[in-house]
């Protein structure tokens, strides 16, 4: 089957025969002549065929109805109508055997039904076989009824009432002989289509779950990406800030210069901090220790964040308007990281003079974040830059929408808005600044 084939919605083509099967059929047409043999032997001993013919002819007769078998699943249709001409002609000549022939009958008009797949030449082989089986009936009827020495051999309520019933019986049994082979040879291909449709639908599941795992580490990969940027990006900046402050004041104010490596100090020790709580996180196996390892950042600590911006030596104001309401933590932390990715991009490329203003406005059904600062634009975004991106993807995840771009009066806005529910709880302060 192939890979890429539906056959609940495509015209199915049943797999060619395998070697194995090819061994069976050849194994089961010799037992079944082998069987022939002293059958046929039996009947000549019972005289049931009255003059039976030679037995070489029956022994020719059965191998080739025999032979015929081991291609009946690669040429089923041929190997019907071969057996079928044969089995005619055999009697014809007055073979003497009447039971494995029939069941070597039965066996390939069975696999016209259970190979072919067009089911169009199933209906004219089994058709023409049944049809061919009817007539050949009807004419040793006739001629039984017209052939005064066969009448003669009949008794009964009526001679000819006698016959009539007997080959009625024989018409009735040859039908449900046909309609056998027919039908079980239909349910046996049905069975096959659907197995294929199982098959077919298991490996979908397969290739889906594996891509399903595929996206999950690419996801997670992502994740963890933006976690490292945010993390190293801004707290490596805001080093570099401090280290030159101190460098440039370290001669003229000395004091000045150990606040600014203290400020360094303390934040290596953020970051080493939330680095070693990252990693701590993506080391948990079991789903439920790794949920409970969220980050605990989250929006409640903007007001420090401004204030370590401020410290780092950009003025930054912070403002929250509206009523505040518990966020969701995932929520919670990507305004964190929003507003942490733009003050950092800030103190890269905006320039010594640049001030920045934080505002989190709580909306009726949302919660939005907005960043402005002054001072100097790119005139060309960064090549390579992951920032922009990894604020896109975060508000992508949570559903939300962001717009990142040069103001019209100056500087730059970074404004993200993320729907939220509206679960009002502790209150926070309604304005601060830094």
């Amino acid at each position: 089957m192939s890979d890429t084939l539906d056959p609940a919605e495509q015209a199915w083509q049943r797999p060619a025969a395998t070697p194995a099967n090819r061994r069976r059929d050849a194994l089961g047409a010799l037992v079944l002549f082998a069987c022939m043999m002293p059958s046929s032997v039996l009947y000549r001993l019972a005289g049931a065929m009255g003059e039976p013919s030679p037995l070489w002819i029956t022994v020719i007769w059965a191998a080739v109805m025999c032979a015929a078998l081991v291609f009946r699943r690669r040429w089923p249709s041929i190997t019907a109508l071969v057996v079928a001409g044969v089995y005619i002609a055999g009697f014809e000549l007055g073979v003497s055997e009447l039971l494995f022939s029939q069941i070597v009958l039965f066996v390939a008009m069975y696999t016209v039904g259970a190979w072919v797949s067009d089911r169009r030449i199933v209906r004219f082989t089994l058709g023409a076989i049944t049809g061919a089986m009817l007539i050949w009936l009807a004419i040793a009827m006739v001629t039984a009824v017209t052939d005064p020495n066969v009448s003669g051999d009949y008794n009964g309520f009526g001679t000819q009432t006698a016959m009539l019933a007997y080959f009625g019986i024989q018409v009735i049994s040859n039908l449900l002989y046909f309609g056998g082979a027919a039908y079980f040879g239909t349910h046996a291909f049905r069975s096959a289509r659907q197995r294929a449709e199982l098959e077919y639908r298991t490996l979908q599941l397969e290739r889906e779950r594996e891509r399903s795992a595929a996206q999950a580490v690419s996801l997670e990969r992502v994740r963890i990406a933006r976690e490292l940027h945010d993390v190293v990006a801004h707290h490596v900046s805001v080093m570099g800030v401090q280290a030159g402050a101190a460098r440039t004041v370290m001669d003229a104010n000395p004091d000045a210069a150990r606040a600014s490596l203290a400020n360094i100090e303390q934040n290596a020790r953020t970051a080493i901090d939330e680095l070693h709580h990252l990693v701590g996180t993506l080391r948990e196996s079991d789903d439920d220790d790794a949920s409970a390892g969220v980050s605990t950042i989250n929006a409640s600590q903007l007001s420090e964040l401004v204030a370590e911006s401020s410290a780092a030596g950009l003025p930054t104001t912070f403002e929250v308007h509206g009523e505040p309401r518990t966020l969701p933590g995932t929520v919670s932390l990507t305004l964190f990281r929003i507003a942490q990715e733009a003050l950092t991009n800030v103190r890269k490329y905006a320039g010594s003079e640049a001030t920045a203003d934080v505002r989190l406005r709580y909306l009726d059904s949302a919660v939005e974040l907005e960043v402005t600062n002054t001072g100097l634009v790119p005139v060309k975004p960064r090549k390579g830059g992951l920032g922009h991106r990894g604020m896109r993807e975060r508000v992508t995840a949570v559903g939300g929408e962001i717009s990142i771009g040069p103001r019209s009066r100056g500087g730059y806005l970074v404004r993200a808005q993320i729907p939220a529910a509206d679960t009002p709880v502790s209150p926070e302060p309604s304005g601060a600044s830094a």
